[in-house]
């Protein structure tokens, strides 16, 4: 018998239903019954149950993080949770595959049992076919061993084909010693064919069937069948074989290619899921300097996460262990990430603390008229700020300017208090007055080196000091107005108009005091940052994106025009960073 035949008699698996399931709890209903009822599901069943299983995990967990960020939720604080049903699933399906182990050791035990068994009744046989005598004397005896071979069930199928052979091999020569009784023999003969020529009409008929799977197990048990029948007269076993075999070849053909197209499919879907897995691994073992290399590779995940539910299945062995290693390296990395946010939420809480005791502190000398005393004090409050770490932007933003409005309330009613005459604020106030109405001559008139004159009446207004604190608000309104309108006329770039803002600005904050100057830098540099590692951020997502669609092009476009700005945004920075940097110098 040939490689082909040899596959041909191959039994076959069962196929196995699999059931659909809505929920995890349900799955975990079903896995708790088997262990309670002390089932022994097959393989199939397993797969089907832990596959589905931490698929309805994963999209559950995901619509958690989903809808907890879209409640206004912090990205930052968001933690992956235990899930109970998860832990009463893995405990009943441990116990579920010790039991499985145990019952293929049973299994195993008894199968090589049926082997000996099996072997032993073909040595009978073979002892029974030395003669036509000895035939014809045990022919009750040959068909007793027939009916035994035939309730003796499974043997190990790595030797169910070469035992088979050797059985039907002393079957078929004990036939042909058989010769008084040839009417049985005549009998048995015309019996097992007309049995296998309906096996063959049958597997032929199969051609016919359109479900592949369904027509190879059919196939299976026609062969079983055919194993059990006896031999045909001598001329008609070649013949009759030959029909079975043709017939189950185009069956078994149908089978081979439709699973050699299964396996090639799900042998691409698992390089894809490994690929996943690997770029997950690579994400863990990549070092998070703060929060925003933490926000940046969490987006990336998810959306690694999102491309793994668009693959297929992977081949069943590999099914459930590929999941879990893409599973097991998304549960490090946002088990990590939330390690390393609940130590930041505890570091911004403490630094949270302590600058609220300094806005307290400061408020509480606000209104002081002790001069040299307070001022001392918040001095040493201010550089003190300096010292305490971050804490959350927008609370951060508060509390700062909470302080900064206590300091400078304090040095406001000072430099009040400390003004020697009115006469020479008055005296600015109409300097400044003249300055305006040279400014607002030049609106609505053409003419060269405009920008150039504009400037030096913004540095000679900047220039004049103080004037009456009542008339402080109104004037500068009138000659911010007034430049603005100038800019908008000669069509001075804003940015350009925002630094010269800055530096009019600037002579003020210096006569506040040294520290006043250094927060503003202070304040600048870390903007400069913010805005260099955001650009960083964007040019990297434009590294990763295609411009294949129409699409595609439009948000390459924006985010090109988003990082133009943002550019621009940073050379202003940088502009009035410079600035206070000469205004040091001079």
């Amino acid at each position: 018998m040939d490689s082909q035949e040899k596959a041909l008699l191959e039994s076959a698996t069962d196929d196995t239903s699999k059931k659909t399931y809505k929920s995890k709890e349900e799955i975990l209903k079903r896995a708790t019954d088997i262990v309670a009822e002390n089932e022994t599901p097959d393989k199939e069943e397993i797969d089907n149950l832990k596959t589905t299983f931490y698929k309805l995990h994963i999209a559950e967990r995901d619509a958690e993080q989903k809808a907890y960020l879209e409640n206004g939720g912090d990205p930052n604080t968001y933690q992956v949770l235990p899930d109970p049903v998860e832990e009463a699933f893995k405990a009943q399906m441990g116990v579920i595959k010790e039991r499985r182990a145990k019952l293929f050791l049973e299994q195993e035990q008894e199968k090589q049992e049926n082997l000996q068994k099996k072997i032993d009744i073909i040595e009978k046989i073979k002892a029974m076919a030395t003669s036509p005598d000895e035939a014809n004397k045990s022919y009750q005896t040959f068909k007793e061993l027939q009916q035994q071979w035939k309730e003796i069930k499974s043997v190990p199928a790595e030797k169910a084909n070469e035992l088979w052979r050797n059985y039907q091999l002393y079957v078929e020569q004990f036939y042909d010693l058989l010769k008084l009784n040839s009417e049985a023999r005549e009998y048995d003969f015309k019996k097992n064919l007309e049995l296998k020529e309906k096996l063959c009409e049958n597997a032929e008929r199969l051609a016919e069937e359109k479900d592949t799977i369904s027509a190879f197990h059919q196939l299976q048990e026609l062969h079983q069948e055919y194993r059990e029948i006896g031999p045909v007269s001598k001329e008609l076993r070649e013949q009759i074989w030959a029909r079975f075999k043709a017939a189950s070849s185009v069956i078994n053909k149908r089978h081979q290619q439709h699973f050699e197209e299964m396996r090639a499919n799900e042998e691409e879907n698992l390089a894809k899921k490994t690929a996943l897995c690997e770029k997950v691994e690579s994400l863990v073992a990549a070092e998070n300097k703060g929060a925003a290399d933490w926000e940046k590779r969490t987006k990336e995940i998810i959306d690694i996460q999102a491309e793994w539910k668009t693959i297929g299945f992977a081949p069943q062995k590999m099914n459930v262990k590929i999941f879990e290693r893409f599973r097991t390296a998304c549960d490090i990395f946002f088990s990590r990430k939330a390690e390393f946010f609940k130590g930041m939420k505890e570091k911004y809480a403490q630094n949270t603390e302590k600058k609220k005791a300094l806005v307290e502190k400061a408020q509480q000398l606000s209104e002081s008229t002790d001069w040299k005393s307070t001022a001392d004090k918040l001095i040493a409050l201010q550089k003190e700020w300096k010292t305490i770490g971050m804490v959350p932007r927008k609370l951060g933003d508060k509390l700062w300017n909470d302080f900064i409005a206590a300091c400078n309330h304090f040095f406001e009613a000072r430099s009040a208090a400390h003004a020697d005459t009115r006469g020479e604020e008055r005296e600015n106030l109409s300097k400044k007055k003249a300055v305006i109405a040279k400014l607002k001559e030049m609106l609505g008139k053409a003419q060269d080196n405009a920008a150039e004159t504009i400037k030096q009446l913004i540095e000679e207004y900047n220039a004049i000091g103080h004037v009456p604190f009542n008339e402080k608000d109104k004037l500068y309104t009138q000659f911010r107005e007034t430049v603005d309108k100038l800019y908008k006329e000669l069509n001075i770039s804003a940015a350009s108009q925002k630094l010269d803002d800055f530096k009019s600005n600037l002579r003020n904050l210096a006569k506040k005091g040294v520290d006043v100057v250094d927060n503003e830098r202070g304040k600048l540099m870390r903007r400069y940052e913010a805005l260099k590692s955001e650009i960083q951020t964007y040019e990297n997502n434009l590294g990763f994106l295609t411009a294949k669609s129409k699409k595609g092009n439009s948000l390459v476009d924006e985010m090109n025009r988003k990082v133009e700005k943002l550019k621009d945004d940073m050379q202003l920075v940088r502009q009035k960073i410079k600035a206070i940097d000469q205004q040091e110098q001079d």
